[in-house]
């Protein structure tokens, strides 16, 4: 018999499918679980334009899965890296092969 060693209630099903119904939501997650980066990084690295970049990093950090390291003043130079959340969150998404 299989054991699965998360319960079905442990398993944030709810943000995993926030993440994975857009692209650009993986795309900032999965840059971040590499290092804090900038917005510009981001899209640079994901081929990605800026706006919607910022606006997948809006989003996640409504949800507390990415965190601005930097003063909430600053407006250029912001660098945002992925919270511990969101860390456990993406290891599963990449284990279930999600995307």
């Amino acid at each position: 018999m299989k054991t699965v060693n998360k319960s079905k209630e442990e398993v944030p099903w709810d943000d995993i499918g926030f993440v994975i119904s857009s692209r650009y939501r993986i795309s900032v997650l999965n840059r971040l679980s590499e290092g804090p980066a900038t917005p510009t990084q981001i899209a640079s690295d994901s081929e990605s334009a800026v706006a919607h970049v910022s606006r997948a990093l809006q989003e996640l950090r409504d949800r507390s899965l990415v965190e601005l390291l930097v003063p909430e003043q600053r407006r250029k130079g912001r660098v945002y890296g992925i919270t511990d959340d969101a860390e456990g969150l993406w290891r599963i998404i990449k284990a279930q092969q999600m995307v």
